[in-house]
């Protein structure tokens, strides 16, 4: 983990290599889970005009000057969480994934939603993603019994929520 770094984004940071890890990782993690034509037709560069949104901040993990993954995160979007904060993403290229990197990200989006004002925290998990949830449970995380149904390439699927508290 050597010249390892996480920050806020930059205007200086391309916004197709934040896209990068969003797209290589969803095309790993949600192998068997998401349709597989779905994954393979994920276009180049397609989440870099949606990185940056209203009432969301976004760190980055910088290692040798390359960024290798991603948090957003914020005030909860859902009205009846009103006074949480919301782990909205967390993404890695595939590579650096099972190393640690997660939770070291994980921990920094944590903290900065605790300076934020926020002692309750959530957020949604696919729930066939079972290396995720494992992730999230050994990290503290507890499931919910909230629920919400998506359609992903013509797929319907089912997220749980986890929440921490007492941050």
């Amino acid at each position: 983990m050597l010249n390892l770094e996480i920050r806020y984004i930059t205007k200086s940071d391309d916004r197709t290599a934040i896209s990068k890890v969003y797209e290589e990782s969803w095309k790993y993690a949600y192998q068997g889970i998401v349709p597989q034509d779905y994954l393979d037709d994920i276009p180049k560069g397609q989440w870099a005009s949606r990185i940056e949104q209203a009432d969301r901040k976004n760190l980055v993990m910088v290692q040798d000057e390359m960024i290798i993954g991603t948090s957003g995160f914020g005030k909860s979007r859902m009205e009846e969480m009103n006074g949480f904060g919301e782990i909205i993403s967390l993404y890695f290229l595939p590579e650096y994934m099972g190393k640690g990197y997660g939770r070291l990200l994980l921990q920094a989006a944590v903290s900065e939603l605790k300076k934020m004002g926020f002692d309750k925290v959530f957020l949604w998990v696919l729930e066939e993603n079972r290396n995720a949830r494992y992730f999230y449970e050994k990290y503290g995380f507890v499931q919910t019994e909230r629920c919400l149904f998506s359609d992903i390439g013509g797929r319907k699927l089912k997220e749980v929520q986890y929440c921490y508290q007492d941050i």
